[in-house]
């Protein structure tokens, strides 16, 4: 995973990344998700056959996460999937959401990177292959300090009891101009082997978030 990769500049409403050119984008927007999804779904039951029975269903569950990820805030979802010549491709996905919150007495809670990072937890693990997170702020060239999240982590199912553990990346970066808004840029993969390749992979992602006017 270490190669040199092309890469693509995806620029949204208020802000721009680039990822590898092989990434493809989940389509999360709803002027354009329900088409983009169905066309998605269509291509692949070409190439394979078998899956006709299930188109209904994919479509259903990928229209469903796309609308479940657009009202959490997500305004961007891209998505790799790699043979590197074993039988299982390796995935990972990097989304671009913009999320706030404010205290209980109405005021917004603050985006300092400092002190944000006072206030995710740190998680160790007890015992090997136990799930764990480390905190820290990093500085984001071109966009400043931000406080980051990173780890082995077990991620709940939205409407559901269970959980998905991943390898998980998270960067909230202050929104200039907007008080207690930040844009989290979230990296995953279920690929825990490669935990630490994927932590290269989405600092440097990461690295290329900028802001727009």
């Amino acid at each position: 995973m270490a190669r040199y990769m092309e890469t693509l500049t995806v620029e949204r409403g208020g802000f721009r990344i680039k990822v590898p050119e092989s990434w493809w984008e989940f389509d999360v927007r709803p002027e354009s998700r329900d088409d983009s999804i169905r066309t998605m779904v269509n291509e692949r039951v070409r190439q394979h056959p078998e899956l006709a029975p299930y188109r209904d269903v994919y479509t259903g569950f990928l229209q469903k996460s796309a609308r479940e990820a657009w009202q959490s805030g997500a305004l961007y979802c891209g998505c790799m999937a790699e043979s590197f010549g074993g039988d299982t491709p390796i995935t990972g996905s990097i989304t671009v959401s913009l999320v706030g919150g404010r205290k209980q007495s109405g005021e917004p809670l603050s985006t300092d990177p400092q002190a944000i990072a006072g206030q995710l937890a740190v998680r160790e693990a007890k015992r090997e292959g136990d799930a764990w997170r480390k905190v820290t702020t990093v500085d984001i060239p071109g966009v400043g300090a931000a406080a980051r999240t990173y780890g082995i982590e077990d991620i709940p199912i939205p409407n559901d009891t269970r959980t998905v553990r991943a390898v998980l990346m998270q960067t909230f970066i202050p929104v200039p101009g907007q008080e207690g808004k930040v844009a989290l840029v979230s990296g995953s993969s279920q690929v825990l082997d490669l935990a630490e390749s994927f932590f290269d992979v989405f600092d440097a992602i990461t690295s290329t978030f900028r802001f727009v006017e």
